[in-house]
């Protein structure tokens, strides 16, 4: 891990970037919907499909993709799933019907499902509890800039230039980040901060039962299903997050085509 104190910051701006094409590259179909609908003579129900594609997989594959982040470098996977998501963006540009369409969204909710475990395990590492909650709130801020900033150019090189080039430019800069940030992001110790904190905390368990302090153990799948299951807490941010995305995911998908037509 770099020396630098400060490099912590500028692995929040890195990750705080491939966010950004993350969001930007899921949000852009929905601007072109009305010139998708006119080229490839797509209906309603086709382009719900095609907002839903990209959530069902994405959802879906998200547990496997923690399981699959707890086990390989996070650098790779952040790395690996934004040259996968761009090159599929870029790709997308080649459809010639519905089906071609389908099959690009749902590869694309499954690249793009790695990022968001990868990247929160990775600033857990460089943060301890004194920065964390302010990087994660940094952080975050790209989710809104990407999600504005795909709708808007993709909206407006679409009108001028065609649906097509949309996604070229979006793919294109994505694999542009991630060869340029292969030099500069840097994979911590898994678990670095909680480490620290865990010796700190255990220090005087130690003294008193004259004997070190165990570590914690990772939870076995079916313990930890168990344990959300009986955590009321996590049940409620759960619920509470599937209607907010319930409400943003109809407004977003829809709305753009709503003021084409009206």
């Amino acid at each position: 891990m770099p020396a630098n104190s400060r490099y912590k910051w500028w692995v929040v701006l890195m990750l705080w970037t491939i966010c950004v094409c993350n969001y930007a590259d899921r949000q852009a179909i929905f601007s072109v919907f009305p010139l998708l609908e006119r080229e490839l003579r797509l209906t309603p129900v086709q382009l719900g499909l095609l907002g839903s594609a990209f959530a069902w997989v994405y959802g879906l594959a998200a547990p496997l993709a923690g399981m699959i982040v707890d086990r390989v470098e996070r650098r790779t996977a952040i790395l690996g799933g934004l040259h996968a998501w761009s090159w599929i963006c870029v790709a997308t540009a080649l459809s010639r019907n519905f089906r071609h369409l389908f099959l690009f969204r749902a590869a694309e909710g499954l690249g793009e499902t790695f990022y968001y475990p990868a990247s929160m395990s990775l600033i857990s590492d460089y943060h301890g509890r004194d920065t964390r909650s302010r990087a994660m709130g940094l952080h975050q801020t790209s989710v809104y800039v990407g999600t504005i900033a795909g709708g808007f150019f993709a909206g407006w090189i679409g009108q001028y230039y065609g649906w097509r080039l949309s996604f070229v430019v979006f793919g294109g800069l994505g694999i542009v980040l991630a060869i340029v940030l292969r030099r500069f992001l840097t994979e911590p110790p898994r678990g670095a901060m909680d480490a620290a904190a865990f010796a700190k905390a255990t220090a005087s368990v130690a003294v008193a039962l004259r004997r070190p302090a165990s570590p914690p153990r990772a939870l076995p799948l079916t313990s930890f299903l168990r344990l959300a299951a009986r955590t009321p807490t996590l049940l409620c941010l759960m619920g509470a997050f599937v209607c907010a995305n319930f409400v943003a995911v109809v407004l977003l998908s829809w709305m753009p085509k709503f003021l084409y037509d009206r």
